[in-house]
């Protein structure tokens, strides 16, 4: 089953993002800061406009996958800077340098640098493909068509909000990602070798 996420499905949506975090696997020992994560990456789809955000749900109702995304990458960005980032900013201070941070790790820096300078997508490349989106899905709802089935009804939704085409990043090691977004159409745009970069026009 896949419906609407909610403000109510973040906890959820927030493990999910943890358990699916370094390159497809559980990313739980990289962090210290448990919902970090999904702060970064599920957070502002549930609570920022313009976006669009599903959930996969089992049997017995738990959602065990998410696709998120937005029609309009620029404006969204927009509207984070104004109303997602500063909270996450002060929430989340960035150590003075040089101090010594024995509670934060690498990755959890590396996150908090993130929420200071999230990173801009080319131009050239959000005036093609407007729209940006990602999907997760715990190991259990893999394999199963329930990621192709949220895909679906994610792009019906990005292409009926007016957006020219849609892009991604993945981690270049996470080869089994790759392979399903080009079994959906995608192709690669781009050289950097740190993201895969696939894009999908809208005719």
């Amino acid at each position: 089953m896949i419906r609407d996420a909610t403000r109510a499905d973040a906890g959820a949506m927030y493990r999910i993002c943890r358990l699916t975090g370094d390159a497809g696997a559980d990313a739980t020992r990289l962090y210290s800061a448990p919902d970090l994560l999904g702060e970064v990456y599920v957070g502002p789809y549930l609570n920022v406009p313009p976006a669009a955000a599903l959930v996969g749900l089992d049997d017995s109702g738990e959602p065990i996958g998410y696709a998120l995304g937005t029609p309009d990458s620029a404006a969204f960005a927009d509207a984070c800077e104004a109303q997602w980032w500063p909270e996450l900013r002060a929430r989340y201070p960035l150590p003075e340098l040089g101090a010594a941070h024995p509670d934060l790790t690498p990755h959890d820096l590396a996150l908090i640098a993130h929420i200071r300078h999230p990173p801009v997508a080319a131009p050239d490349l959000v005036e093609q493909f407007s729209a940006h989106l990602h999907i997760d899905l715990l190991p259990q709802a893999q394999g199963r068509g329930l990621g192709r089935m949220l895909m679906e009804q994610l792009l019906a939704r990005l292409r009926a909000a007016g957006a020219t085409g849609v892009h991604l990043g993945v981690d270049p090691q996470n080869t089994s990602a790759v392979r399903f977004y080009e079994h959906l159409g995608f192709r690669r745009w781009g050289t950097d070798p740190d993201v895969v970069t696939l894009v999908l026009p809208f005719a």
